[in-house]
C-alpha cells in the first residue's frame, strides 16, 4: 500500500475540525486525521508492506524548466535557486507536517521521499518495482496512469473519508474518462489540468481529448495527424493541436510520473510494535493522541 501522505493530512486538515487540539492548544486535526486514516486503511485492506511516500519537493524544477506556469498559482515564496519554493499552506497545517513526520517515524511506518521528486514519483517508481498487488491511495486523478489490472496495481480514491474509496481499475477509467489507464497521460496533457497549472490545448476538452487518443491512439498520433493535412480532424482541432506544439512537446514529461526515482534503502514492512516506544510517547503526551495512536497500535496488532 502506497500513501499519497500529502493529499491525505490535506483530506484530514480539512475533514477533521480545527477544534482538535494538542494541551497547549496547537491545532493537531491533520495529525490525528491522517493516523485515523492509516487504521481505517490498514483495518479495510490489510496490507504487507506499506509506505508513507512524501513530497520532497512538491514543484520539482526540472519541471519547472519544462512548463514555468507548473503549479505557480500554489506558490506561496519563491526560495533561491536549488531549493523547493514555499507552498501555498494553510497557517495551522504546516506546523503539523513535522508532527506527522515524528509520529510516522516513531511508528516505524517507512516515510519516503526523494530530493528532486515528489510523492507521485515515488509512488511511480515503487508501484513499478512492486512484485504483487498494489493499492495506491491518493486524491490525485493523474496517478491514473499507473492502474494495471494485469499487474494488480489499483487506486484507492476516497470520496469522503478513506472508508468510502472508489476502487479505480481497468474498468473505471475506461467508462469515466474513456481512455485506457496507459493513455490516460496523454489524454491529461491533450486536456490539461488548471489545478497543476498545465494549459492544455485551446479548444480541446476532456471529451474532445478522449475522443483524439481512441481515434488516434496517443498523443504522437495525434499530432501526426494535425500535421497531415489529408486527416480527418477539422480546421479549428488541427490548428489548436499545431499551434500548441512547444507545450506537446515538454508536457508528456511534466505529466508522467517518473518510474527511476533513486530509492533510499528503507523497510517497507507493515510494523507490529512501534519502532521507538519512548519517542511516540513523548510525542503522544506533547500532542495529545492518545486515541489516535491508540486506535492505529490496535489495528496494527491484529
Amino acid at each position: 500500500m502506497l500513501l499519497d501522505t500529502s493529499s491525505l493530512y490535506y483530506r484530514a486538515y480539512f475533514g477533521v475540525p480545527d477544534t482538535v487540539r494538542a494541551p497547549d492548544g496547537t491545532p493537531v486535526n491533520a495529525v490525528r486525521g491522517l493516523l485515523d486514516f492509516i487504521s481505517r486503511l490498514v483495518h479495510d485492506h490489510r496490507p504487507d508492506d506499506l509506505v508513507a511516500c512524501m513530497d520532497a519537493d512538491w514543484r520539482p524544477q526540472w519541471r519547472v524548466d519544462l512548463i514555468p506556469s507548473y503549479k505557480a498559482h500554489r506558490v506561496a515564496e519563491e526560495t533561491p535557486a536549488g531549493q523547493p519554493d514555499e507552498e501555498e499552506t494553510p497557517d495551522t497545517l504546516a506546523p503539523q507536517v513535522p508532527v506527522i513526520d515524528d509520529v510516522l517515524d516513531a511508528l516505524g511506518i517507512a516515510r519516503v521521499g526523494v530530493a528532486g521528486y515528489e510523492a507521485d514519483d515515488v509512488i511511480g517508481t515503487l508501484s513499478g518495482l512492486a512484485p504483487g498487488p498494489v493499492d495506491i491511495v491518493t486524491g490525485d486523478r493523474d496517478l491514473f496512469q499507473l492502474v494495471d489490472d494485469k499487474r494488480g496495481v489499483r487506486v484507492l480514491y476516497p470520496r469522503k473519508g478513506v472508508g468510502d474509496c472508489d476502487l479505480v481499475d481497468d474498468e473505471l477509467i475506461r467508462a469515466k474518462y474513456g481512455v485506457r489507464p496507459d493513455q490516460y497521460a496523454d489524454f491529461a496533457a491533450l486536456r490539461g489540468d488548471t489545478s497543476d497549472g498545465l494549459p492544455g490545448v485551446k479548444g480541446i476538452g476532456e471529451k474532445t481529448a478522449a475522443q483524439l487518443i481512441n481515434e488516434y491512439g496517443d498523443l504522437a498520433g495525434v499530432r501526426a495527424a494535425a500535421a497531415d493535412r489529408l486527416s480527418k480532424l477539422t480546421p479549428a482541432k488541427r490548428r489548436g493541436i499545431l499551434e500548441a506544439a512547444d507545450y506537446l512537446d515538454v508536457a508528456p514529461k511534466v505529466v508522467r510520473v517518473a518510474m527511476d526515482v533513486a530509492l533510499p534503502e528503507f523497510d517497507p514492512t507493515l510494523p507490529s510494535e512501534p519502532l521507538d516506544p519512548a519517542t511516540l510517547e513523548e510525542l503522544v503526551a506533547q500532542w495529545g493522541l492518545a486515541g489516535a495512536t491508540g486506535r492505529l497500535l490496535s489495528t496494527l496488532h491484529r
